[in-house]
């Protein structure tokens, strides 16, 4: 597919209209609550006192400003790929021998998911690290999500975003550049490496995406069943979100666009059962900061569009033939899990595998800390293999 390109790179300075706020504010006053679940806690959804809880707080002591200025501090901007005005931030490092690096986030998630790394990872030396180890970092919204446009048109599946992703890396300058991801992050960076364009050296991913054979299947030992297990758990009990985003988005969109306190509920869920969080996601995020996540779906009208991913592209991302080096990050509540036996076959070049002590699915937002050393590492380790 031949990619419509306006080469201008336009800088955006986030100024969301006061009547936004006010208008989410009179939303939240005149809630219509549901009745109390009957028990199990957070089994059958974020319990109504919990949805209250991080309601009361959005409401009286949450200030988007400060996350709208944040944005802002970081260098955002806007460029037209293939019909659509990409969102992006675009942080160069000072050290003129930095690696490019492409993050992308997923469902749930946001651009928001990485701002804790970013200073760390473009300025290690303040930061526990070398000059060695910096990145030039371009953080993109995903088309549907975000500041970024909404498709008018069928298509804008996970090969067309990478192929956008390619442009948008070019268009910057860059070569022999990571890209890195996890959820749709990790597919995306996965099709881009299946894709292999000039100037990608190497794909960095912290969604294992490996699979038993089924000979294997016979003969697990028991850390492979855990994970064949804790696989089927999701399956069964809470995969029901990624059926009604990729059979029904239209109709989901309706209450997410309406209301905030659907909207919130439907993330704050994902943040419950998918972070490392020992019960509680305010173990690991604040109120604001997963507040500051669920503003980006909620201002922007993006529910939709970002649930529509799931129509346009299929979840099972081991399909793609990868043939640069890929390194794996696999932290121990990710939702899907896999082994490195049967992660690195998928890989002629498999650079590494390392598993961190804590984090889970939103890697980046949950341990910052653990993450930038993961994408240190990976460097490293991508270095020898290259040399």
């Amino acid at each position: 597919m031949s990619l419509v390109q306006h080469d201008a790179i336009q800088p955006l300075r986030l100024a969301v209209p006061q009547q936004q706020l006010d208008d989410l504010a009179a939303r939240l006053d005149m809630t219509r609550w549901p009745d109390r679940e009957t028990g199990e806690g957070w089994f059958q959804g974020v319990p109504l006192d919990e949805m209250k809880a991080l309601c009361n707080h959005w409401r009286h002591h949450y200030d988007w400003r400060r996350c709208e200025a944040e944005i802002n501090r970081r260098g955002s901007s806007t460029t037209t790929i293939d019909g659509l005005a990409i969102h992006f931030l675009h942080i160069r490092s000072a050290e003129p021998s930095a690696t490019p690096l492409l993050l992308t986030h997923g469902w749930p998630g946001s651009i928001v998911e990485f701002l804790k790394v970013i200073d760390a990872l473009a300025d290690p030396v303040r930061h526990g690290g070398e000059a060695a180890d910096a990145f030039h970092l371009v953080i993109p919204s995903i088309p549907g999500y975000g500041f970024s446009d909404k498709p008018r048109e069928r298509g804008w599946n996970i090969e067309r975003i990478a192929r956008a992703w390619a442009v948008l890396m070019e268009r910057l300058g860059y070569a022999d550049y990571i890209a890195q991801g996890g959820d749709w992050g990790a597919g995306i960076s996965q099709a881009m490496g299946a894709q292999a364009p000039a100037g990608l050296a190497a794909i960095h991913l912290n969604l294992p995406l490996g699979f038993p054979s089924e000979a294997e299947r016979g003969a697990l030992d028991p850390a492979e069943t855990a994970v064949i297990a804790q696989f089927t758990d999701h399956q069964l009990y809470n995969r029901a979100y990624s059926e009604v985003q990729r059979t029904k988005p239209q109709s989901l969109g309706y209450g997410l666009a309406d209301s905030p306190v659907a909207q919130a509920a439907w993330i704050y869920e994902k943040f419950f059962l998918w972070t490392d969080c020992g019960g509680h996601p305010t173990h690991v995020l604040h109120y604001d900061e997963i507040l500051d996540n669920i503003m980006l779906y909620w201002l922007t009208n993006s529910g939709t569009s970002a649930a529509r991913l799931y129509h346009e592209s299929s979840t099972n991302f081991a399909g793609h033939q990868v043939t640069i080096p890929v390194g794996v990050s696999s932290f121990p509540k990710e939702i899907l899990r896999s082994t490195r036996k049967w992660t690195e076959r998928l890989y002629p070049r498999f650079v590494s595998w390392t598993e961190p002590a804590r984090g889970g699915h939103f890697a980046a937002f949950e341990q910052p800390d653990l993450f930038v050393d993961e994408l240190r590492r990976f460097r490293t380790a991508l270095a020898t293999h290259l040399s």
